[in-house]
């Protein structure tokens, strides 16, 4: 456990007087000690800050805690740094919101699809009973048995973008990000132009924001609004939710190729993808693989040696 504060001057000359006789023989820099007591491991730096390290550290720091209310009447939060943590990250939860995910860029034969999705507070309980709240670790079966539930149940929007269609923005040179940028802003413009009662608009970070609107600077309507987090679909089940539809669109289109060509097509743009591609390549030809994949993928160059 570790807990961090910053002490007032004249706490800070009682901790000095109190420890003196722990301190270890060398300190940290800018330390003024370290001192050892039981289980705990303090540092007072020369700014102030005091931290506390250990088993008993949150009754080490509670004294001090106490001290400054009692003589400076002044509160300290003495939860630990990882509790802080969790407190930060559950501060965008339950907020009503529109946040939106992708799937797809990673994989070589199948398409995009970016979801905008739009999750009331009303609704929180239900998705957590669906656990999709850790959406990422979903099976593709649980996926196809929650996502039809969670379209009935609230708003979204989404885009397929076809491989021949990222060609195409490949070949303007235009990025994967870019074209990341565009689809979800067009999906969150056309959820948030519904008057939805949301709070937030969140996407799951995958650019700095100012990289993230350089992208749509050629963009005539724009959603600004935006709070960016990474791994935000544990953060926010707007994005959970976002995730979840898109993967099922994704998974559906995947059928539709499959039965397709009748072939199993892998996901990914790994080494099973390139030992299928060449089998691809030898029932299709060149030019059916070029429009069923992303081909500006390192995958095209060893399928077609």
């Amino acid at each position: 456990m570790t807990i961090v504060f910053k002490v007032s001057d004249n706490i800070k000359e009682k901790m000095i007087d109190y420890y003196k006789d722990m301190c270890k023989p060398t300190t940290p820099p800018y330390a003024i000690f370290q001192a050892v007591e039981a289980d705990t491991v303090i540092t007072l730096y020369e700014s102030g800050k005091a931290m506390f390290q250990g088993i008993s550290a949150d009754i080490d720091a509670a004294m001090w805690r106490d001290l400054e209310k009692h003589l400076n009447n002044k509160d300290v939060d003495i939860r630990s740094t990882e509790e802080k943590k969790e407190d930060k990250d559950m501060s965008n939860y339950y907020y009503s919101a529109i946040g939106s995910d992708e799937v797809g860029t990673g994989d070589y034969f199948f398409p995009i699809v970016v979801t905008a999705a739009f999750v009331d507070k009303k609704d929180i309980k239900f998705l957590e009973e669906l656990k999709i709240h850790d959406s990422k670790k979903l099976t593709d079966k649980k996926i196809m048995s929650c996502a039809p539930m969670i379209i009935k149940k609230i708003p979204y929007e989404s885009i397929i973008l076809s491989n021949e269609e990222y060609n195409k923005y490949h070949n303007e040179g235009i990025n994967m990000n870019k074209i990341k940028a565009i689809l979800h802003n067009k999906m969150l413009l056309k959820l948030k132009n519904k008057n939805l009662p949301y709070q937030k608009i969140i996407v799951d970070q995958f650019a700095y924001p100012k990289v993230y609107f350089s992208y749509l600077k050629e963009v005539k309507d724009k959603v600004t609004n935006i709070t960016f987090l990474t791994k935000a679909e544990d953060k926010n089940l707007s994005v959970a939710s976002a995730s979840v539809i898109s993967r099922y669109i994704f998974l559906l289109e995947k059928d539709k190729l499959e039965k397709k060509y009748n072939m199993t097509l892998p996901k990914g743009a790994g080494t099973e993808v390139d030992k299928v591609g060449k089998d691809f390549l030898n029932k299709f030809g060149k030019e059916e693989l070029i429009k069923i994949s992303k081909y500006s993928f390192k995958n095209t160059e060893r399928i077609l040696k």
